[in-house]
């Protein structure tokens, strides 16, 4: 399977209606280039579906830090019960635009499913323990597993201004991580590490599942993580309340089921490691609405790694690039 995703013919533009070859659209002296037709717009708006949903992800701080979520049990059933709730509401908004004819089953359904479940819970639960900044930063070791899982087994290059944007972002949540040190917050923090595992798991399983219906992937794994969860949920019998609900159902709807799908969507023309890269701005917004919402301050070595992780971005995206890579809309 990797060898057929990472040989895939995807769409390439054509010249009065003859195919073009790879050559021809990295020759210098060619009249068409993939920097100037359809190829490289459709990696252009990929770019901006994955950076509206990173957008839309930032928001988790806001919801699962209102004073009605809060008021959920404790911090080891409240993570639990909101992770669970706020994907069954996602899953009941994506039902309906799941089209019949895009749904067929796939092998890269369980490890997909699986690694959304293992997100979410240890996402959710780890920002119920401790502060949102520390804990969407250090989620984001998921970049490394990325790009050595996409080099290695999706056989998808990495550039030298990749590499450089790499190093900064892990830089940035390196400096999150040995910051947060002194809070004793151990079990937020490993469980912060663990969902970035998970989240990695689910941008390659994206990418790898790119040819199938975005709606259809994204609602599976909203009901299947939270249906694993309801026993459990059942068990301990905490739900939210009247109030927490209107917040719960935002979570879903708007930081879940729309980010999700538009971050499928991108997948298609936006290679893994380069995904990874767009969505490090969900952890520098994330502290931010917090701050701005609910008051919790954000510390100096949040704001030193969101600066890192911001910086490896304007590298990878605004700094100089390679004539051939940009001849080849890369």
């Amino acid at each position: 399977m990797a060898r057929h995703v990472a040989t895939a013919v995807q769409a390439r533009p054509t010249l009065r209606g003859k195919r073009v070859t790879p050559h021809v659209l990295h020759r210098p002296g060619a009249r068409w280039t993939a920097s100037h037709g359809p190829v490289r717009i459709r990696r252009v708006a990929g770019r901006f579906l994955v950076a509206a949903a990173a957008v839309l992800w930032s928001t988790s701080g806001l919801f699962v830090k209102s004073p009605a979520v809060v008021a959920i049990g404790g911090p080891e059933v409240r993570g639990p019960v909101v992770a669970c709730t706020r994907v069954l509401v996602a899953a009941l908004v994506l039902a309906p635009l799941v089209r019949r004819a895009g749904v067929r089953w796939r092998p890269g359904l369980v490890p997909l499913a699986a690694s959304f479940a293992v997100m979410n819970l240890l996402f959710v639960s780890a920002m119920t323990m401790a502060d949102a900044g520390d804990v969407i930063f250090l989620q984001y070791t998921a970049p490394l597993w990325v790009a050595l899982v996409g080099v290695w087994w999706l056989r998808e290059p990495l550039a030298r201004s990749d590499l450089v944007a790499l190093a900064a972002g892990l830089a940035g949540v390196a400096a999150i991580g040995w910051g947060a040190l002194p809070s004793g917050r151990w079990a937020g923090a490993l469980l912060a590490l663990g969902s970035g595992v998970g989240y990695a798991g689910v941008v390659l399983g994206l990418r790898v599942l790119r040819d199938e219906d975005a709606t259809w992937l994204v609602a599976l794994c909203m009901a299947a993580s939270g249906l694993v969860l309801v026993p459990w949920v059942l068990a301990r019998g905490v739900l939210p309340g009247v109030s927490a609900w209107a917040w719960v159902a935002g979570l879903g709807a708007l930081q879940m089921a729309l980010p999700y799908v538009l971050f499928a969507r991108g997948l298609r023309t936006v290679p893994a490691q380069e995904a990874a890269l767009l969505t490090l701005v969900e952890p520098v917004l994330n502290p931010l609405w917090v701050r701005l919402a609910w008051g919790e301050p954000v510390a100096a070595h949040t704001w030193a790694g969101g600066g890192l992780i911001l910086g490896g971005l304007v590298l990878r995206y605004w700094g100089p690039r390679p004539r051939a890579s940009m001849e080849g809309g890369t």
